[in-house]
């Protein structure tokens, strides 16, 4: 808790006003240095209690924004709900909207993980496939309802919080890997064009977020129309991949792999074109 010495300890200045001057409506810590943090800002734990307490301020956090809204969620809020101080509170994320990127990043580890233990027996690529997004939207079920709330401001090409950006980078470095492992550990890999056996993980990456906007706004029970869009998008998505192996389209395959080298690696942040 805030009172004891080895939270104080860990605790990073935030400016001249010390950390419970630090200002909500700015959203900003000052100060902050550059080592020990993870990709856009989020502090890196060091120790079980750090992790931890990082951990409860995100579940906080999560929480107050799906009673609050995120708009009306300060970090002060949080800080309080969670029994920690301001200054812990920045300690660990510098900015509120860094507590969405820490949300993406479990999310996404968890996603990968229960999507590699379910496909783990299979080789059909189609179905790997779907296994994967089938997985993304049980995993993201429970954060439904809240989804909506932010996905205004992630829809901002500027922000921070859009899965494009820099600051989105460990989270969507990690699907694409998953998205890799789905295609490397099919039936179909080896029958593929190396080259676009490199290009396909961010493409299927794209599709993800394609899934993600109509699950955003599905308001069936269980997202039903979301989960029915998944099983006759996929298997289309896996027939057209397993035709491009074929001679008659290869300069099809061409023209495409072009485009998605040219204009959609480019626009994705700190996405390594190959």
């Amino acid at each position: 808790m805030s009172g004891n010495g080895q939270e104080q300890a860990q605790q990073r200045p935030v400016g001249s006003g010390g950390a419970e001057g630090a200002s909500d409506s700015d959203g900003q810590a000052a100060g902050l240095p550059a080592s020990g943090e993870l990709a856009g800002g989020r502090a890196q734990p060091k120790t079980d209690k750090s992790e931890a307490t990082r951990a409860l301020i995100l579940e906080t956090a999560m929480r107050l924004f799906q009673e609050r809204g995120y708009e009306k969620t300060t970090m002060r809020a949080i800080a309080t709900e969670a029994g920690v101080s301001v200054g812990s509170a920045y300690y660990y994320f510098s900015a509120k909207e860094f507590l969405i990127q820490g949300f993406y990043d479990r999310m996404t580890y968890e996603h990968a993980a229960d999507a590699e233990a379910r496909m783990a027996h299979t080789r059909d690529f189609a179905q790997r496939l779907q296994i994967a997004i089938d997985s993304w939207i049980d995993t993201a079920a429970p954060y439904h309802e809240f989804s909506a709330q932010f996905f205004r401001t992630a829809a901002d090409p500027s922000s921070s919080l859009s899965p494009f950006s820099n600051e989105s980078h460990p989270a969507r470095a990690t699907a694409v890997e998953l998205f890799r492992e789905v295609l490397q550990g099919s039936d179909l890999a080896p029958k593929l064009d190396a080259e676009l056996v490199e290009l396909l993980p961010d493409v299927l990456w794209l599709h993800l977020m394609v899934v993600v906007l109509y699950w955003v706004f599905d308001r069936t029970p269980d997202t039903e129309r979301t989960r029915e869009f998944v099983r006759r998008s996929t298997p289309l998505v896996a027939r057209l991949i397993n035709l491009s192996r074929y001679r008659v389209f290869r300069p099809l395959v061409r023209d495409a792999k072009g485009l998605i080298q040219d204009f959609v690696l480019p626009s994705i942040g700190k996405s390594i074109v190959r």
